[in-house]
C-alpha cells in the first residue's frame, strides 16, 4: 500500500467515511500489481466534484479530476484510447446521480469495461448540506428546510434497469468486504458499479441507524447470474444487503468498437508544451 500513498496532505474531515473507501481501494491496487495483474502505469483513477474527489489526491497513480457530473465521459474516452488500461472512477451521490446521470446510463448501457465506485452519503456534503437524487424523505437540509418531500432513486435498481453486467453495493464501514467486491468488480469485464452507502459525520450521521440492518446477501445463497433475484433484493428496506446483487458477461463495447486495436499506439502523442507555455 506504501507504493500508492501521496505526500498530499488529507484534508477529509476527521472520522470521514472516505478513509474506509481510500484503504480499500488502496489495497485493492497493490493485490492487482503484486499479482502481476496491472502495472502502476496501467492504472488510472478518475473522480468528480465533491468531497470524494480528493481520492485522486491520495493515491499514487495516474489520476483525472473531472466537472461534475462528468466522471464517465473521460473515462471512456481514456478507455478506448488505450484498452491495456485499468479504469476506475469515482464519484459521489450527487455528481453520479443529478447531473452526471445520463453519461452513468449509457456507460453502463454499452457496458464500457470500466469500474465506478459511487461515494453514497445521500446529502451535498462540500457545499454544506443540500438534497441529492438519494436523499431520503424527510430528511432536513440547507435547501430543504422543512424535509426532503421527494421520493429517492434507487441506484441499484437504476444500474440493473440499464443494463450494467456487475452491480454491487459496499459499506465503507466495512473495509475488509467493500475491498473484497471491488477487487472483483475491478477483475470484471464489462461494466462494474459499486454503491457504496456511507454516513457524512458532519451533516448526515446514519451508521448508528443503518449498521443493524446491514447484511452481506452473498453469505444468504443469492444467486447472482439471476436478475429478478438481484431487483427483489435491491428492493429491501427493512434490511440493508450489500455484496455482488448481479453478475453477467456481455461483450464490452470498446472490443466491439476496436476489436484489438490500441488507438494510443497509432498515432504519437503530441507535445501540449506550445499549449502550456500560455499559462506559464
Amino acid at each position: 500500500m506504501r507504493d500508492f500513498d501521496s505526500p498530499a496532505k488529507n484534508t477529509w474531515c476527521p472520522g470521514c467515511n472516505n478513509f474506509g473507501i481510500l484503504a480499500a481501494v488502496k489495497q485493492v491496487l497493490a493485490e492487482l500489481v503484486n499479482s502481476g495483474e496491472a502495472r502502476p502505469e496501467e492504472i488510472v483513477i478518475l473522480s468528480g466534484v465533491g468531497c470524494h474527489g480528493k481520492i485522486s489526491d491520495y493515491i499514487r497513480v495516474n489520476s483525472f479530476y473531472c466537472l461534475h457530473g462528468r466522471t464517465v465521459p473521460p473515462a471512456m474516452g481514456i478507455k478506448v484510447a488505450n484498452q491495456r488500461l485499468k479504469i476506475i472512477a469515482f464519484s459521489g451521490d450527487g455528481d453520479a446521480y443529478a447531473e452526471g446521470i445520463s453519461h452513468v446510463v449509457h456507460a453502463a448501457r454499452r457496458n464500457l469495461n470500466m469500474t465506478l465506485v459511487v461515494h453514497d452519503n445521500e446529502v451535498f456534503a462540500l457545499t454544506t448540506s443540500q438534497v441529492t437524487p438519494t436523499t431520503k424523505r424527510g430528511f432536513r437540509t440547507k435547501s430543504a428546510p422543512k424535509g426532503s418531500f421527494e421520493a429517492p432513486l434507487n441506484p441499484l435498481h437504476l444500474m440493473l434497469s440499464c443494463g450494467a453486467t456487475f452491480v454491487a453495493r459496499g459499506f465503507s464501514g466495512d473495509p475488509r468486504h467493500l475491498r473484497s467486491i471491488l477487487m472483483e468488480a475491478v477483475r470484471h469485464r464489462g461494466f462494474s458499479f459499486i454503491d457504496v452507502i456511507q454516513e457524512c459525520v458532519t451533516f448526515n450521521p446514519i451508521k448508528e441507524k443503518y449498521l443493524p440492518k446491514i447484511y452481506d446477501l452473498n453469505k444468504e445463497g443469492h444467486d447472482v447470474t439471476n436478475f429478478s433475484a438481484a431487483w427483489e433484493r435491491a428492493s429491501e428496506v427493512e434490511r440493508i444487503p450489500i455484496g455482488i446483487f448481479y453478475r453477467v458477461e456481455r461483450e464490452t463495447y470498446e472490443k466491439q468498437l476496436l476489436g484489438e486495436r490500441i488507438l494510443a499506439e497509432e498515432k504519437p502523442i503530441p507535445s501540449i508544451k506550445k499549449a502550456l507555455q500560455e499559462f506559464i
